[in-house]
């Protein structure tokens, strides 16, 4: 019966990563792709879990039929699971909002909190009553916790390479989580079997589990599953026409056709309409650049240029080679599979060469050169595209640009909307190109203000004269680009009303590893949406570490005043250094895939490798204690170097990957740095994963119960966890950036490992120092 529950934990982890994953990505998809919202709904399972944990969980100390109550548990969390995302797809049907409108911080809060409750809560009880289960069957309860917590980890480590390269590239969602509940099931069943003469509710569970396993068996293979997930597709694009549905390594994308007109949503949002696209926006975003050249010979455009982009381009006569790279390669396979004149014509032009790789891997390892570069992405709303809006970004096109060659992107912008936040954003992407570039020319523009960066003084010099001259000479024929809007759009007027407007907002430089214009993109359109929270992230706009220091010495002082000398104080400060753990282990994890997203743009389908490797370490750190335990004498001690440990990694963790950056470059920066990652990922997983066996060690010693330690533990870490996927998410990553952060979790690291190690009665868990 051990080894079965040993597999049945294994299981449990399993499930419970995959389950997450599968949640997390449905739940990106509504959010549109903002990858902030994954610190919100890791926060949110990990507060779920630790209410499961603590509260449900403490039943199996008095259950009678805890391996049948395991199961039922066990049950309930696969049913609710499909339940759940089911309610993510119609969400914001339910929320009363649009295709392509967008969710504010606030709602993503509340509203995968209300979707992932009953299934966080399920799983979390499943931990303290495996804790008691196991104690149970190997007659040890000081080692039990620690070797549940390593099966489990196991499990989430099969989990999120299964999910990677098994579930994710193969199966809908749908069908994913049915064959986990399939699995968790026939797991159930297993370890049930020899309970079967035993009593009225053994019988029933397992009659139940066979049901059960008939049923979702029936669903799986006769394709009612790809049914349920049409169905749902259907519900959540409020029944427009969807040709087409697939979930790529970059995010969704989602095709939907209506009397011949294509639109492409990428994470929700609309990307690419054609055969006819938005005409006074392409033709002022292609041509005024264009035409303060003086000769445009070879361009290069990144993203968005299918749908008019490329067609308006071509219309100029000079023009010999154009480069195009998607974000999203697989965009341009569906562009190619659902073709309309315009399509056609854009790609199969002799001219335009099409590169199947992602814009920053071309910029890096391509030696063409370029007498402009467009930035098809609208704005830095996430991380991914924020990547295209950063100081290094910049430096890169500035090196494959031509002598008096051109950059050119656009953020949102209005002639009558505006307010502070529109404001920063402008300018803190104005001043990053002023970072790198020594002449920039700005068109605003009612929805969109264009830029034009460049180290040649002419597009500072170009007039109206200048303009409509090579407008007839290229003989151009366009809708809105004729002499009086370019009269119009070249006004010096307009130059002074921008220059007033950015006066007063923010002079921060953007970038890869401190992505502020994320922040200020997300600010305005929650300001839009949610006016309330306008004053909070005004608030957290000024967050900086000259707040945060003095926050920890008073707290430092606090604890010096009234400390005690009780031995409940001496528990409670173990209890403190895990939350400070789980805060640590939830922003390290954060670091991992934020920074890993701002260089690669693809987390969205390495997010399982990633969390993989860190339970990984997680595993290895648990099991070397777990069975270390024994011959480790002073345990309070090595409990306080892996404080110090902890510490000292969070010092090294920015360095690190300064340093990388600094010294890799072509494809050597783009597949030695992914190692590093992985390693990374490893040893803060190690590092955080070792501390909870000793934990557990040393709260027994003066507690007697197993499962209400574990629990209050286990809960602890999660809890520390969900304060580090709220506060890194929203505040610390967009706001103070990779070092920032790291020097706030090293504060917080030592304020417990001063807490603990300053205790005056340390003897009472284990001798001193």
């Amino acid at each position: 019966m051990k080894k079965r529950f040993s597999i049945a934990i294994l299981v449990m982890g399993f499930s419970g990563l995959v389950a997450q994953i599968l949640l997390l990505r449905e739940l990106l998809i509504v959010f549109s792709g903002n990858e902030l919202c994954i610190g919100i709904i890791l926060a949110n399972w990990l507060i779920l879990e630790a209410f499961g944990s603590y509260f449900l969980g403490r039943r199996a100390e008095v259950s009678q039929y805890k391996l049948e109550a395991f199961s039922v548990i066990t049950i309930l969390f696969s049913l609710t699971l499909l339940i759940a995302i089911y309610l993510t797809r119609i969400l914001k049907g339910v929320m009363g909002l649009s295709i392509g409108e967008s969710i504010g911080l606030l709602s993503m809060f509340y509203s995968s909190f209300l979707i992932l409750s009953a299934v966080s809560i399920l799983h979390g009880a499943l931990f303290t009553y495996s804790c008691r289960i196991y104690s149970l069957f190997s007659g040890t309860e000081e080692t039990s916790a620690g070797r549940v917590y390593v099966y489990e980890t196991v499990g989430t480590i099969i989990g999120g390479i299964a999910c990677t390269y098994f579930f994710i590239p193969y199966y809908n969602t749908f069908l994913a989580s049915t064959g986990l509940a399939l699995l968790n099931f026939l797991a159930c069943l297993v370890l049930l079997a020899p309970s079967w003469g035993k009593g009225l509710f053994p019988k029933t569970v397992l009659v139940v589990l066979s049901v059960l396993i008939f049923f979702s068996g029936y669903l799986l293979f006769t394709g009612k599953m790809d049914k349920l997930h049409h169905y749902s597709i259907n519900a959540q694009w409020k029944n427009q026409n969807i040709v087409h549905y697939q979930n790529s390594r970059y995010g969704n994308i989602c095709i939907l056709e209506n009397e011949g007109q294509y639109i492409f949503f990428l994470d929700g949002i609309p990307n690419i309409i054609t055969p006819i696209p938005d005409i006074p926006y392409i033709e002022e975003f292609v041509h005024l650049p264009l035409l303060a050249h003086p000769e445009p010979a070879k361009i290069l455009i990144l993203s968005g240029g299918a749908g008019g982009l490329i067609n308006e381009a071509l219309k100029h006569p000079s023009i010999e080679a154009v480069e195009y790279a998607e974000l999203d390669p697989l965009l341009l396979a569906l562009i190619k599979k659902f073709p309309t004149p315009l399509t056609e014509s854009e790609l199969y032009d002799r001219r335009v060469k099409i590169r199947h790789v992602d814009g920053r891997l071309l910029l890096k390892t391509s030696q063409n050169k370029y007498d402009l570069i467009f930035i098809g992405i609208q704005e830095p709303s996430s991380l991914q595209t924020n990547r295209f809006f950063t100081k290094e970004f910049f430096s890169l096109t500035k090196e494959r640009l031509n002598k008096g060659g051109i950059l050119v992107l656009g953020l949102p912008g209005s002639l009558t909307y505006l307010n502070d936040e529109l404001r920063n954003l402008n300018s803190c992407i104005l001043h990053t190109l002023k970072n790198v570039f020594s002449h920039i020319r700005v068109f605003p523009g009612d929805g969109r203000n264009l830029f034009l960066s460049s180290d040649s003084q002419e597009i500072t010099m170009i007039d109206k004269v200048q303009v409509t001259e090579r407008l007839s000479q290229r003989n151009i024929a366009a809708n809105l680009i004729v002499p009086w809007h370019i009269e119009k759009k070249l006004h010096q007027g307009w130059q002074d009303w921008f220059s007033r407007f950015l006066e007063g907002g923010s002079k921060k430089i953007n970038s890869d590893f401190t992505p502020l214009g994320l922040f200020y993109s997300i600010s305005h359109w929650n300001t839009v949406f949610a006016p309330s929270l306008r004053g909070i992230f005004k608030q957290l706009e000024r967050v900086n570490l000259r707040g945060i220091v003095p926050l920890f010495v008073i707290m430092l002082l606090s604890y010096f005043l009234f400390r005690s000398k009780k031995t409940q104080f001496l528990q409670k400060s173990i209890s403190l250094s895990i939350i400070t753990t789980g805060f640590a282990g939830m922003i390290f994890d954060l670091m991992i895939i934020f920074t890993f997203q701002s260089i690669y743009g693809y987390v969205f389908s390495w997010i399982g490798i990633l969390v993989a490797s860190f339970m990984a370490g997680a595993a290895c750190g648990a099991m070397i204690i777990t069975t270390a335990l024994a011959r480790i004498k002073n345990c309070l001690k090595f409990f306080i170097k892996i404080e110090l440990a902890i510490i000292c990694f969070a010092i090294a963790f920015p360095l690190v990957f300064h340093a990388a950056q600094a010294h890799l470059g072509g494809l050597d920066f783009f597949f030695i740095f992914r190692m590093i990652f992985l390693v990374i990922s490893f040893i803060s997983g190690l590092l955080t994963g070792s501390q909870f066996p000793l934990a557990n060690q040393l709260y027994l010693q003066s507690s007697k119960s197993l499962s209400r330690t574990a629990g209050l533990l286990y809960a602890s870490d999660l809890l520390g966890g969900w304060l580090g996927g709220i506060l890194g998410a929203v505040v610390l990553l967009p706001v103070l950036g990779l070092t920032g952060t790291c020097i706030t979790v090293g504060l917080l690291k030592l304020t417990s490992f001063t807490v603990i190690a300053t205790q005056p009665n340390r003897h009472l868990l284990g001798e001193g120092l």
